[in-house]
């Protein structure tokens, strides 16, 4: 297969760039390599593949409108895949218009890329933040996304309607993914287990939001992108049993797909600290803080419809995961 994965520079669009070469795919690479966290990681990540014969990477962004056209333009594409955009709840609150200018005005090129470049089919990355408010727990693709708390999530449900529309009137077949908590070895900086192993290490006071009260489905990066090529693999179809008289949101007579991809095995933050306290044989020093704004206390993704329609589910324990990034953590910063 030919396939376009934006943000391949990215802790996901990496690893599943490396995994989809591994298998003899071609790939083709979009990253505009943005200053949001280190670019030496960045770099880092696309080193491990940048020399393969069947990869290629062209410096863009995806808002960039004739960029797009261009990289679509002088390319066919069995699937794309997109990876590319503004990351992080409690950056949104901070900045919210680069949310709208990457998630929504960049996603809305993709969609006209694919529209004119005839891909069979589009994935692309929404997230377990869409639940917003609801508590109902396990998170269900069926559940009421209506109700987001952050601009994160709102550009991400605003993804997911964006689909839907070009699934609807160009018969485009589109999957979205809400991930649900990813992390493991190249992971961002911006993320839990990556702050607090470095607060550790360091000696420093580790921030603890909501006093440690929060439970979170913590889905180990390798079984995210074992999720994310079978679902590749599945072009979104045009659901049989759908009816306007009672939509189901998640599936629809167009050929668009929703999917929860997460472990469907939530861990308390506590626990996970401690887990993190193990591989490093020290303490952390944890400073307890109030919940912050477009914060929820808890997520678990009930995968049962991803499980039927791939067979996905993830295996790898946070003990074990959280094992692998210490080691390769130590490893790329030699501490």
């Amino acid at each position: 297969m030919r396939i376009l994965i934006t943000g391949v520079a990215g802790f996901i669009g990496s690893t599943l760039a490396l995994r989809l070469l591994e298998r003899d795919d071609e790939v083709i690479g979009i990253d505009n390599m943005n200053d949001y966290y280190d670019v030496t990681l960045k770099e880092a990540r696309l080193a491990r593949f940048a020399d393969h014969p069947r990869f290629t990477f062209k410096h863009a962004d995806i808002v960039d409108r004739e960029a797009m056209h261009a990289v679509f333009s002088d390319n066919g594409f069995d699937a794309v895949v997109n990876m590319a955009a503004q990351a992080g709840v409690r950056y949104s609150i901070e900045n919210p218009s680069a949310y709208v200018d990457t998630n929504l005005v960049g996603f809305g090129n993709i969609l006209e890329g694919c529209r004119h470049g005839t891909v069979e089919h589009l994935v692309y990355a929404s997230s377990s933040s869409v639940y917003g408010a609801n508590t109902h727990l396990p998170f269900t693709e069926n559940d009421n996304v209506d109700h987001p708390v952050s601009m994160y999530a709102a550009t991400k449900k605003s993804n997911e309607l964006m689909a839907h529309a070009y699934a609807h009137l160009y018969r485009i077949p589109c999957t979205g993914l809400r991930f649900f908590t990813v992390y493991g070895p190249w992971g961002r900086p911006d993320m839990a287990l990556f702050k607090f192993t470095k607060g550790i290490l360091e000696d420093k006071a580790i921030p603890v939001f909501n006093h440690g009260k929060h439970v979170r489905d913590f889905t180990y990066i390798d079984d995210i992108v074992e999720g994310v090529v079978r679902v590749i693999d599945q072009p979104a179809t045009p659901s049989e049993s759908w009816t306007s008289n009672a939509p189901d949101p998640a599936s629809s007579n167009a050929p668009y797909r929703i999917y929860n991809i997460g472990n469907n095995q939530p861990v308390e933050l506590l626990r996970y600290i401690e887990a993190l306290e193990d591989c490093l044989d020290k303490k952390a020093n944890m400073q307890m803080l109030p919940m912050q704004d477009g914060d929820v206390p808890a997520t678990c993704a009930d995968i049962d419809r991803l499980n039927n329609s791939t067979g996905f589910r993830a295996n790898t324990p946070i003990e074990e995961g959280i094992r692998r990034f210490v080691a390769w953590y130590r490893n790329y910063y030699g501490v």
